[in-house]
Formats: C-alpha cells, sequence, structure tokens
C-alpha cells in the first residue's frame, strides 16, 4: 500500500509538473507585442505545437518571407525548419499566403489552431509584418531542449494606421559603415517599419558617390577635425571621413527592400552643402575659399541660386541619386538657409522672381526636374515660407503645427516635431550619465502621447497625414552603440505610434508590451536606455 500510495504520489507531481510547464509556456508565447495589433481574439481549442517537425508552407512570391521566419525562429528556438511549396499529410505547417479578402495592402491574418498557423496578407509585405508578430509573440520564450512552443489558438486581424512609417539616420555628421545601417534596417524591421529616410549629405561631410562630380567624396567626405564638446572653441584637428560608394549604397536599397523597407535618400539643398562648396568651391556666391564643417549648426555659405552651374550640378546629382533609388520621394531638405550671401550676390539679385523667394525659386526648379522624372519632392517645412509647389510634400519638423497648416492647404505631411521625435535628445531628465551631449528632453512616454492627425484636424487634413518618423541627428553619436542608445526602446513608442489606434493605445499595457520586447533587444545585443528598468542600469560611478 505504501508503494502504491508513493507511485500514487509521484504521478500526481509528475501530472502537475506537466501541466505547470504548459500553463508557463502558454503564458509566455502570447501575442501581446509592439506595436499592439488592431485586433487580437483569443479562441477555445488546443494550442498548436511548434516543433521541428512543422513546415513551413510558401505560396509562390513568398520565399523570402518564409526564410524571415525560418530564421526568425531558428534564432529563438533553435530549430530549423524546412520550407516546402507543396502540402504534405500528417505533416503540421505555417502557411504563409496572399489573399484578396485581406483590403489593406500591408494587412494581414494570423490564425492558430491545433493542427496549422496561417500567415495571410494582403500582399508579401503584410506576410512580413504577419510574421514579425509572430516572432515577437515569443520573445519571451526560453529555448527547450526539442525546440517545442506552444502557441494559443488565436485569430489576429492587423494593418497599420499610417503609410509612411519612418526613421532617419544622419550619416553625414558621423559617418556609419554598411553593416551598420543594416543592423539598423533591421531594428525598423522589428518594428513593422517601412521608410528608412538616409541623411546623406551636409556641411560636415557628403556621403554619397556622385561619379560625373567625383571631387565631392575625393573633397567633400573629409574633414581635418571635429569640434570638441558642445560647439567649444578647441577643435580636435584629427582627419575623418567616409563615403558610400554607388555599389554600397545600392546594396543598402536591396537590403531595405527584402524587408518592405523604401530607402528615402535626402540630398540637403540650397543649405547645408558646405561640404560641396569645399569640393566646388564655383557653386557658392563667393567663390570661396570653403572648408568641409568642423562644429555644428548652421552655415551662412549656401549654394549660388543666381549661378546656372549649379543647376546642372543638383540636376547631375539628382540623376544619380534616382538611378541608385528607387523611391517615388525624393527628400531635397531646404532647411535653415540664410539668405545673407544671396543678399549681396549680383547673380542672384539679378533673378527675375516676381512675387517668388530666392529659395522658392530654387525649389521650383528643383521640384519641376523630379516631376518631369516621376519623382515627388520631399522637404522640412521651411518650403511652406518660400511658395512650395501644391505638389511638394511637407516634412513637418518644427512641431506639428506646420504640418496641420500644409495639410489643410492640400500638402501631403509627414510629422516628425522637435517635440516628440528628435530622437537625438535625452531622454532622461538627470544627465550626467548618459552619452549623448545633444540637449532637449523627449522620454518614451511623451513619444508614445503623439497623434500625428488629431481629430482638431478637418477631415480632408487628416487624409493628407502619410505619417511620422522620428530622426537621430549625429552630431554627438559618435558611435555605433551610442545610435541604438538614443534609438531605444523610444522607437518602439515611435512604432505603436505609427500603427496602433489611438483608442487602443494604453500606455502602461505598452510598457509591459515593451519588457517583453526588449528579451529581443538583448537576443540582438542592441544597446537601450535602461531608465524605466532601474534593476538593469548600471551601478552609478560612485559606487564603483
Amino acid at each position: 500500500m505504501i508503494k502504491c500510495n508513493n507511485e500514487g504520489y509521484f504521478m500526481r507531481k509528475v501530472v502537475l509538473f506537466f501541466a505547470l510547464m504548459v500553463s508557463t509556456l502558454i503564458q509566455a508565447v502570447n501575442y501581446e507585442v509592439v506595436p499592439m495589433p488592431q485586433q487580437v481574439t483569443l479562441l477555445q481549442g488546443e494550442p498548436f505545437v511548434l516543433n521541428r517537425e512543422v513546415q513551413i508552407l510558401a505560396a509562390d512570391g513568398l520565399q523570402r518571407e518564409a526564410e524571415f521566419l525560418q530564421l526568425y525562429l531558428k534564432e529563438q528556438t533553435g530549430v530549423l525548419l524546412s520550407i516546402s511549396q507543396k502540402r504534405e499529410k500528417q505533416v503540421s505547417y505555417i502557411e504563409l499566403a496572399v489573399s484578396s479578402k485581406v483590403q489593406e495592402k500591408e494587412g494581414y491574418v494570423l490564425s492558430v489552431n491545433k493542427k496549422s498557423t496561417h500567415v495571410t496578407g494582403g500582399s508579401a509585405a503584410g506576410v512580413f509584418y504577419g510574421v514579425q508578430t509572430l516572432r515577437k509573440a515569443l520573445a519571451d520564450e526560453e529555448q527547450t531542449k526539442d525546440g517545442s512552443v506552444l502557441l494559443p489558438a488565436v485569430n489576429i486581424v492587423d494593418a497599420p494606421r499610417f503609410t509612411w512609417r519612418g526613421m532617419h539616420l544622419d550619416c553625414s555628421r558621423h559617418f556609419f559603415p554598411v553593416s551598420f545601417v543594416k543592423k539598423y534596417i533591421d531594428l525598423l524591421a522589428m518594428h513593422n517599419m517601412n521608410v528608412f529616410h538616409w541623411h546623406l549629405t551636409d556641411d560636415q561631410g557628403w556621403r554619397i558617390e556622385i561619379k560625373k562630380w567625383p571631387k565631392l567624396i575625393e573633397v567633400g567626405s573629409h574633414r581635418t577635425g571635429t569640434i570638441i564638446g558642445t560647439n567649444s572653441d578647441i577643435d580636435d584637428e584629427t582627419p575623418y571621413g567616409g563615403y558610400y560608394t554607388q555599389e554600397e549604397a545600392r546594396e543598402i536599397v536591396e537590403y531595405a527592400k527584402e524587408r518592405h523597407i523604401t530607402v528615402v535618400p535626402e540630398i540637403d539643398m540650397p543649405g547645408h552643402m558646405l561640404a560641396a562648396l569645399a569640393s566646388y568651391p564655383e557653386l557658392g556666391c563667393t567663390g570661396g575659399p570653403y572648408q568641409v564643417g568642423h562644429y555644428w549648426g548652421v552655415y551662412k555659405d549656401v549654394l549660388c541660386v543666381g549661378n546656372e552651374k549649379v543647376y546642372q550640378f543638383i540636376e547631375d546629382v539628382l540623376t544619380e541619386i534616382m538611378d541608385i533609388f528607387p523611391s517615388e520621394v525624393i527628400h531635397i531638405g531646404g532647411d535653415e538657409t540664410p539668405t545673407e550671401k544671396w543678399e549681396h550676390c549680383a547673380k542672384c539679385q539679378a533673378l527675375p522672381l516676381g512675387d517668388n523667394t530666392l529659395q522658392g525659386y530654387f525649389t521650383q526648379r528643383v521640384f519641376d526636374f523630379l516631376t518631369a522624372h516621376h519623382r515627388r519632392a520631399l522637404g522640412w517645412d521651411e518650403l511652406l515660407e518660400n511658395k512650395a509647389p501644391q505638389d511638394a510634400m511637407i516634412m513637418s519638423w518644427r512641431g506639428t503645427e506646420p504640418g496641420a497648416q500644409a495639410a489643410e492647404k492640400g500638402h501631403d505631411v509627414v510629422m516628425s516635431p522637435t517635440t516628440h521625435c528628435y530622437f537625438d535628445y535625452q531622454q532622461v531628465e538627470d544627465v550626467l550619465f548618459e552619452p549623448s551631449r545633444c540637449g532637449g528632453f523627449i522620454p518614451v512616454e511623451k513619444v508614445y502621447s503623439l497623434d500625428p492627425a488629431p481629430d482638431s484636424l478637418s477631415v480632408a487634413a487628416r487624409r493628407h497625414i502619410l505619417g511620422v518618423q522620428a530622426n537621430l541627428w549625429s552630431e554627438y553619436m559618435t558611435t555605433e552603440s551610442i545610435v541604438e542608445y538614443q534609438a531605444l526602446p523610444r522607437m518602439s513608442a515611435l512604432a505603436e505610434v505609427q500603427w496602433t489606434l489611438p483608442s487602443h493605445k494604453d500606455y502602461k499595457d505598452f510598457v509591459k508590451r515593451l519588457t517583453r520586447l526588449t528579451r529581443l533587444y538583448d537576443k540582438y545585443q542592441y544597446s537601450y536606455c535602461k531608465h524605466l528598468w532601474p534593476e538593469r542600469q548600471m551601478p552609478s560611478r560612485w559606487q564603483f
């Protein structure tokens, strides 16, 4: 009897152990991800067992999405699933497909039951975002011996709120190699973003090869020193430089395309052109001499808009840029352009402007050139002050009000206000131990609170708000890890602004989901600010 009782007790313990293990798995694998899907319905029924026997079934045209899913599952469960285009009997599968029943092109339906898991998109991009949701649902999952994971039965219907979901990176002030640009693009993919705004030229460095104007990289991609600290009087007198060949830029474009991300290049003009002027002094009003900028801020030397050679230069540059970048949208800058040099330039003053401004005249010519090549011009909100062409797209950086005004006038708008979206700004108030010297203060909660298209706008104007992006200017971001740190975890808050409807947003709930997402940050060894998790922070230097 004692033996029997012991056996019964032992069996009850075994059953309890396995019940707890299953319960733990079900709790760990959940669909509370970032960004939060629009509709998640947990269903009755047994979960789907994800193990090494499962196959990935991919319809025609979805091989790359299947390979991404295969990679993600291998990284997180240790199991490499096979990919097939033919259904086999007695095999559990994860099926990827495109269907016209999913009305939104970037939307998807993720359905899970005991026998199968289906990711159905309105396009390959929609399938990709469904794969991202499935990947992030496993964020807390620890690898088991055989890689088995339980996926609770669910039906998720999801689609993004905005069509422009972007992040920007300034590679002019500080240069970042191709390998890091790809790593940065991987972050965008993880957060369901679809636009990489690549800032390639500025006063402090020209970073893209233009074959017809070779001095742009021979001269303009290098500066002889960099200011120390916050525009102090001390220069490090250390040569600094770097540029991307056209082949490297194409490689980045293709890498992003595979992840359904469009690369929008920015060639800032007519201001922020000192690196170009140092390369070709005849493009300026005074003829120089010029040198590539060492300090941060706005320089008075700009392109001479009364010089016809300038327009040949711009057209040559944009022709090569359009050949590299298939994006419909080309960013032409247009911000922070002092007029002092123009006011004292005979060529500029001789232009027949009518009621236009000098910058408006310049912008119209650039706009007409891009339009003739079936591209669209996007510029910072200063364009509104200079008779922006009606079809010009506006990126609102000086708050949201310029964007709101532009939308009411019928311009397509991308919101990127300094109040919420400048991720070079500090994300904590006590900056003693922060790596960046940039000012400003934008915490995660502030980013999360942004509504790019509030009800205060007219219905017609809201239709012109294409979306939102955050910017990372690199004056004080000298290393790759600082870029990551400044972006994360604020990028996750932005992702929810871009994707999730305002009525579904909840900051406290978001922080819980973000905490799970940081497991992926850790897995891929991204640096991120840990102020939301004090227990993870390094101790103060005074405690060493």
